[in-house]
């Protein structure tokens, strides 16, 4: 589907008045000042699963889930509270692998889900693994 004229002009107007370079200054700012829009935090259940809240700065809960235990890939990278991204780079798979496995497209093979299950019961041992 093409823009018309008209909507690459409110898309051009848009982007002129916004100053990027002063919003990003003030992103870096505001994480050296220790000051979030959301955060992610993780409390560990007492079946094995976690419990996942995303807070917004204003105290408003965004998104509160439970992960279960049986959700392998899930549950490990709750519990290390790293990005898909760094944990999928820290056990060895792409991106993509780690996220179809989290939605359960795909199901990890014996050494991953081996892996899996170890760093979801034990958390610090991923520390190990990044050394």
């Amino acid at each position: 589907m093409k823009k018309t004229g008209l909507a690459r002009k409110r898309v051009t107007r848009r982007a002129i008045e916004r100053d990027l370079n002063a919003e990003l200054l003030k992103s870096i700012a505001d994480v050296k000042a220790g000051r979030w829009a959301r955060k992610t935090e993780f409390t560990r259940r007492a079946d094995g699963g976690w419990r996942r809240r995303i807070v917004l700065s204003d105290g408003t809960v965004e998104k509160d889930e439970i992960i279960p235990a049986a959700d392998w890939a899930q549950a490990a990278r709750a519990g290390t509270g790293l990005s898909q991204a760094q944990f999928a780079k820290l056990i060895g798979v792409s991106l993509r692998t780690l996220q179809e496995w989290e939605q359960g497209r795909k199901r990890p093979s014996g050494p991953a889900a081996a892996l899996l299950r170890i760093v979801a019961r034990d958390p610090a041992v991923v520390g190990a693994l990044s050394r």
